[in-house]
């Protein structure tokens, strides 16, 4: 079985990417198990994608996307975000998946009760932040392998759904290769989160700019030119 689940990750990013929509993520904590289904996700091509996190080479940060596929890469943003992403392709090829939002099948009480702004079971998980939150992701995630069935972190395998279901669109909040159609969802799927396009805050004289995150959990630019919500 794991590695089967290597195999939906050891792919091109363009083809994993929407192969990942309607598979579960389910997280096993001290508190119990949140299980997430997934139904928006963004591609991101390392060396090839300006708003990639790897497109200038590898750092502290990034290093889990230049290892094998099938891992997490956990990231901060905002100073108070958390944000995953599922590493695809051969070894050494940075690329991943952004893990946008999805529906929580179990768990729903645990995934409440740390996101308790939440207004519906359809916000708990609806946009990356959130995503991440609801399921309990945060730094001690990072490069964990979600195929190996023992990690609290994992992919449970569900069917996959028809083409004919599947959408895909610009990527959210991007500064850079906005126009690149890589984000996948599902049609019909109320969790899938709003659209917004990256959109620059103007300078006033004499005033420095400031990025406000987006309470939605849809991110957009990020500090040091980095675009945030990005793998």
């Amino acid at each position: 079985m794991t590695d089967d689940l290597r195999g939906l990750f050891d792919r091109p990013v363009l083809q994993a990417a929407p192969m990942l929509l309607n598979q579960i993520i389910e997280h096993q904590t001290d508190e119990g198990l949140v299980a997430v289904r997934l139904t928006e996700v963004e591609a991101y091509d390392g060396h090839n994608d300006p708003g990639s996190h790897a497109y200038r080479g590898q750092t502290a940060r990034n290093t889990v996307m230049f290892g094998p596929p099938g891992h997490v890469y956990v990231y901060f943003t905002y100073g108070m975000h958390w944000c995953m992403n599922l590493v695809c392709g051969p070894d050494g090829t940075p690329s991943a998946v952004l893990l946008r939002a999805g529906e929580v099948v179990e768990g729903e009480d645990l995934a409440r009760s740390r996101r308790s702004a939440a207004r519906s079971a359809r916000d708990l998980a609806r946009g990356p932040a959130r995503l991440a939150q609801a399921l309990g992701v945060d730094k001690a995630c990072n490069g964990l392998d979600i195929c190996d069935p023992t990690s609290a972190l994992r992919i449970r395998q569900a069917p996959r759904i028809p083409r004919s279901r599947i959408r895909r669109g610009p990527r959210v909040g991007l500064a850079g290769a906005a126009e690149r159609p890589w984000r996948f969802h599902t049609v019909g799927e109320p969790t899938v989160s709003v659209y917004r396009p990256h959109t620059p805050k103007r300078r006033r004289t004499g005033e420095s700019v400031s990025q406000a995150p987006d309470p939605s959990g849809t991110l957009g630019g990020g500090p040091s030119g980095q675009p945030a919500g990005r793998s």
